[in-house]
């Protein structure tokens, strides 16, 4: 944590890290980030929660190692890891995506054959995390690593900030389609 006197460092955003991390250790899982030494083979459940929750894993250097080696263990068909330290409440789950039926309409693509369409998602499944019982948010991740993260309403009301690229796709994705028709009488 840094305080508004130390150099380099800007009042609003040390209230936001601070009131983060204030969230996270009232769910408990702070502790258990400081006590991982390094990264292990297997992603630590405990640390991929906490870092899926934070506004952006990229940022953190600590989150950016278990991460991508969650995309690498369920795109090699692991499972999702587990964290029995994390109080009642505090979960994530891990769904293949599947279009049109589980894909955001932004990342969906159809391919029209003679036979008829084929959906593809552009991602290959998606990690959603709850804390205290609710939807925080949901990382969609393709096997090559790359990911985007959809927060929920309670999340952006918490993080104050976070990664919009999921509602900037939505909007480019949405500005895309043609107007609705009007309909003749």
């Amino acid at each position: 944590m840094c305080s508004a006197s130390e150099s380099g460092c800007r009042p609003r955003r040390c209230d936001k890290a601070t009131r983060f991390a204030v969230r996270l250790a009232a769910s408990g899982l702070l502790g258990v980030m400081m006590g991982v030494a390094a990264p292990a083979r297997a992603a630590d459940g405990c640390l991929v929660l906490l870092c899926l929750a934070a506004p952006s894993w990229r940022a953190i250097e600590q989150c950016v190692p278990p991460i991508k080696q969650l995309f690498r263990d369920l795109a090699r068909g692991k499972p999702f890891p587990s964290c029995s330290m994390s109080e009642a409440g505090n979960t994530a789950s891990h769904t293949p995506a599947s279009a049109p039926a589980f894909c955001p309409p932004q990342y969906t693509r159809v391919i029209d054959l003679d036979s008829g369409p084929i959906y593809h998602c552009d991602y290959s499944g998606a990690i959603s995390v709850s804390i205290n019982g609710a939807p925080f948010s949901r990382t969609w991740w393709q096997f090559e690593g790359d990911s985007v993260t959809e927060f929920s309403p309670t999340a952006k009301a918490q993080l104050g900030s976070w990664d919009t690229r999921f509602e900037d796709d939505y909007a480019r994705w949405l500005a895309s389609q043609p107007p609705p028709s009007a309909h003749q009488p």
